[in-house]
C-alpha cells in the first residue's frame, strides 16, 4: 500500500552573487549549512532516523566531487550511519532530489528523508581534457565548468548544443515574445523579492552562513524598473532581446528540505507543511528546454487529480524571463500567482539549489495564504523539465 510523502521543513542559505559574499565558501560547506538549517527546525528529531539524504548538484567537477550529499552529511555532524546520494539533473537537480525522496517515502523504503542541493558557480573549476596520446606538442585550453556546454561530443547535432542564451533567443522568436515584456517580468521579480524580504517572508526560510555577512540574497536590485532594464545591451545577439537584466545571474547557494510520512510526524516533532501530491518529468529537443515545464506541470496536475483552476500559487524558476513568460502564457494562468515572492532573476539561480528553493518557498506561500494547491516547476538544460504539485491539506480550495 502506497503512503503519502510530506514536506515538514525547508531551509536555504542566502544566494550569493558570482564572486560575491559566498565566493570563499566551499560548496560542501554550503550544503552542510542548509542541511543543518533544515534539521534545526525539528530539534526533537534523532538524525539517526533519517533513512536517506538525496542531494542535487549540477557540476561535481571541483570541491563538490565525491558525492557532495554524503560530504554534507559528514560535515554537518550527522551520524555516519546516515546514507546519502547525489543526483545530477542540471538546473533541476534538487527538485529531482525531492521527487526521489518522496518516492522513497511513498514506497516504504524510508519514513524520513532529506533532500536538497548546492552549487558554487564561483568556485566551479576549469578542466583540461586528457590528451589522446602522450606528450602532445600543442597548447591545451582550460574549459570553464561554471555553466553550459563544455567538451561537446562531435556527434551531437549543432542545433542541440547552442548556448542557453541563444536557445532562448530562438524561443523569443518562435513565440514573438518582445523585449519589453521580458524587462517587465524581470523588474517585477526584483520588486517582489525586495518586498518579500522587507516584509519578513524569508526570515524563517533562510539561514545564515557562518563567517559570512550576507543578510539576504545578494543579486536583488530594489530599484529595478522596466525603464532601467531597457538600457542594457543584449548578451547573445547584437539585435537580441536577452540581457544580463532579464536572465538569471550566476550564483552560489544551497537549499534543503525535510520530508517524511504522516506516521513520522511524532518522531519529527512537527506538523507537515504540505503533501507531495503530483510529479511530472518531460523531455524535448535540447534547444527548446525553456518550455519543458509546460508539459511537466500538466503531468503533475493530472497525477494530483486537479487542474489550473485549483492552483493558487506557482513557483517557476526564472532561468530567463522569456522562458518564464512562455510557460505562463501556455498555462493561461494569472501572472500574479507566479513567483509572488520574487523569482530567480532577482534571487539567483545556483543551479543545483534552485529546485529546493522553489519547493520550500511554495510550501511557505501556501501556509501564509491558506490556499490548498500549488505548483513548483523548473526548466533544465539539454531539454528537460520537472514539476511538483503540493497540497496544503488544511487549505481552502
Amino acid at each position: 500500500m502506497t503512503t503519502s510523502a510530506y514536506l515538514y521543513a525547508a531551509a536555504r542559505t542566502p544566494f550569493g552573487r558570482f564572486g560575491g559574499a559566498l565566493a570563499g565558501v566551499r560548496p560542501d560547506d554550503l550544503a552542510a549549512v542548509a542541511l543543518t538549517g533544515a534539521l534545526a527546525k525539528a530539534p526533537g528529531l534523532d538524525p539517526a532516523g533519517i533513512g536517506e539524504v538525496v542531494w542535487g548538484n549540477a557540476n561535481g567537477a571541483g570541491e563538490d566531487n565525491r558525492n557532495v550529499g554524503r560530504m554534507a552529511v559528514l560535515l554537518a555532524g550527522l551520524p555516519v550511519t546516515v546514507p546519502a546520494t547525489t543526483v545530477n539533473r542540471l538546473c533541476g537537480s534538487s527538485l529531482d532530489a525531492a521527487m526521489t525522496a518522496s518516492r522513497l517515502l511513498e514506497t516504504g523504503d524510508a519514513e524520513i528523508a532529506v533532500a536538497g542541493g548546492v552549487e558554487s558557480m564561483t568556485r566551479a573549476p576549469w578542466v583540461l581534457p586528457k590528451p589522446s596520446r602522450a606528450f602532445p606538442a600543442g597548447d591545451v585550453n582550460a574549459v570553464s565548468t561554471t555553466l553550459g556546454w563544455r567538451l561537446v561530443n562531435d556527434r551531437m547535432p549543432r542545433e542541440w548544443t547552442v548556448s542557453l542564451g541563444e536557445a532562448n533567443e530562438q524561443l523569443a522568436d518562435a513565440l514573438a515574445i518582445p523585449r519589453h515584456r521580458q524587462d517587465e517580468l524581470a523588474a517585477a521579480s526584483h520588486q517582489r523579492a525586495a518586498h518579500a524580504w522587507a516584509e519578513g517572508f524569508y526570515d524563517d526560510l533562510v539561514v545564515p552562513v557562518p563567517g559570512v555577512e550576507l543578510a539576504r540574497d545578494e543579486s536583488i536590485r530594489d530599484g529595478s524598473t522596466p525603464e532601467t532594464l531597457a538600457g542594457l545591451k543584449p548578451s547573445f545577439r547584437p539585435d537580441g532581446t536577452i540581457t544580463p537584466g532579464n536572465a538569471s545571474p550566476l550564483n552560489d547557494g544551497a537549499s534543503a528540505l525535510l520530508l517524511g510520512t504522516a506516521a513520522a510526524a511524532d518522531r519529527i516533532g512537527l506538523a507537515p507543511l504540505a503533501r507531495v501530491a503530483g510529479r511530472g518529468s518531460v523531455a524535448l529537443e535540447p534547444q527548446r528546454f525553456g518550455i519543458a515545464p509546460v508539459e511537466a506541470a500538466e503531468q503533475a496536475l493530472a497525477r494530483a487529480g486537479i487542474g489550473w483552476d485549483d492552483v493558487a500559487a506557482v513557483e517557476l524558476n526564472e532561468a530567463f524571463a522569456v522562458q518564464a513568460l512562455a510557460c505562463v502564457d501556455a498555462w493561461k494562468i494569472d501572472p500574479q500567482v507566479v513567483n509572488a515572492k520574487g523569482g530567480a532573476i532577482a534571487i539567483g539561480h545556483p543551479l543545483g539549489a534552485s529546485g529546493g528553493r522553489i519547493l520550500g518557498t511554495l510550501a511557505h506561500r501556501l501556509r501564509e495564504s491558506g490556499d490548498r494547491w500549488g505548483v513548483a516547476a523548473i526548466c533544465i538544460g539539454v531539454g528537460q523539465g520537472l514539476a511538483v504539485v503540493l497540497e496544503n491539506e488544511g487549505g481552502r480550495s
